[in-house]
């Protein structure tokens, strides 16, 4: 047995596009991503070491390793434990009350402070990338299996947006119900 490779497809696509637009978001302006990813606090400040270019590098592997079936497995380990370290860093900012930096994960031109739900967000998604691991049953795919993994993951796609921008609504109406 093994997952069906419409599903796994499915899988690797999604998180492929996920992972490869979070790495284009930073390094599009990796000035501005180092400066979001300082104001978390995670490792010492030591001016001339400039780690920030290993987030988006390692996106981008994780991105194209997905679509590679040679790599597929330890890539969706590797974007597993990103995601999860993301849900961390978030999650430990919120601990220590640092709730107005911004998340990074809108790229450089959004400045979206972190929320409880981001946390959520990367956990659910790390447990989700996790299916990828599984092997896939050697069934042949069909045209019909084509068109629904292009179907599927444009949807998933559009649903995972739609979800992202309601977090971001409901926090931001959150914040003005605290402050009227």
């Amino acid at each position: 047995m093994g997952l069906d490779p419409v599903f796994g497809a499915l899988l690797a696509i999604c998180f492929a596009v996920l992972f490869a637009s979070a790495a284009v978001h930073k390094w599009r302006n990796l000035p501005s991503f180092e400066i979001a990813f300082s104001a978390y606090a995670l490792l010492p400040q030591i001016p001339t070491l400039h780690l920030t270019w290993l987030v988006p590098l390692c996106e981008t592997a994780v991105a194209v390793g997905l679509l590679a079936r040679a790599t597929r497995g330890v890539s969706a380990v590797a974007g597993a434990l990103l995601l999860l370290g993301y849900a961390g860093a978030i999650a430990l900012n919120l601990q220590r009350g640092r709730r107005d930096i911004a998340c990074g994960c809108g790229g450089p031109d959004q400045r979206r402070p972190i929320a409880g739900w981001m946390a959520w967000r990367n956990l659910l998604l790390a447990l989700l990338l996790g299916l990828a691991i599984f092997p896939w049953n050697g069934r042949a795919l069909t045209w019909m299996d084509g068109a629904t993994i292009a179907f599927g993951a444009a949807a998933a796609i559009v649903v995972y947006l739609c979800v992202d921008r309601l977090g971001e609504v409901s926090a931001r109406a959150r914040a003005l119900q605290g402050s009227a």
